[in-house]
């Protein structure tokens, strides 16, 4: 004999818990809200310099900075965009005008900047990065490093149109 049996009472409540869910949403398909925005990170624009020219690479190199720009809503990437990114770095510090630059993102909205090996300030690695040209509204971003001897870090926007 089955250890399962179906009974009147158990046939109902099964019945009656798929009505309660079913009418408060929880069978419901999901709808895909869209990609959010990313915020603006606190203490991102310390010593940000605006203008910042485009460079091929900041200083002698050896560290990179990478990442992705997209749209908000639908996650198209935006190419064209142009990315400041700065941080202290083994040949300056973050407010040293050298230890500034610029770059754009290529037809996927990805970019990549060479720069000096990131050192902690104030006890943490990281680096600073800004959008800033005015089609979509600014965003600042000052990711962590996971460890000093990392050579690479990446941060990634998704920008609300202005």
């Amino acid at each position: 004999m089955s250890a399962s049996q179906f009974t009147r009472r158990g046939l109902i409540a099964a019945g009656g818990a798929v009505f309660v869910a079913g009418s408060s949403g929880l069978m419901t398909p999901a709808r895909a809200a869209g990609v959010a925005a990313t915020p603006t990170m606190r203490g991102g624009a310390n010593n940000y310099r605006p203008g910042a020219p485009i460079v091929q690479r900041i200083g002698g190199g050896g560290f990179w900075m990478t990442g992705t720009v997209r749209r908000a809503g639908d996650g198209a990437p935006l190419p064209g965009q142009r990315i400041q990114i700065w941080a202290h770095t083994t040949e300056g510090h973050e407010r040293d005008p050298q230890s500034h630059g610029a770059t754009l993102t290529d037809a996927n909205g990805v970019f990549r900047l060479e720069m000096p090996q990131i050192v902690p300030a104030f006890g943490q690695a990281h680096g600073h990065l800004a959008y800033d040209s005015g089609e979509f509204q600014t965003v600042f971003l000052r990711p962590l490093m996971n460890s000093p001897r990392d050579t690479r870090l990446e941060a990634h926007f998704v920008l609300q149109p202005a």
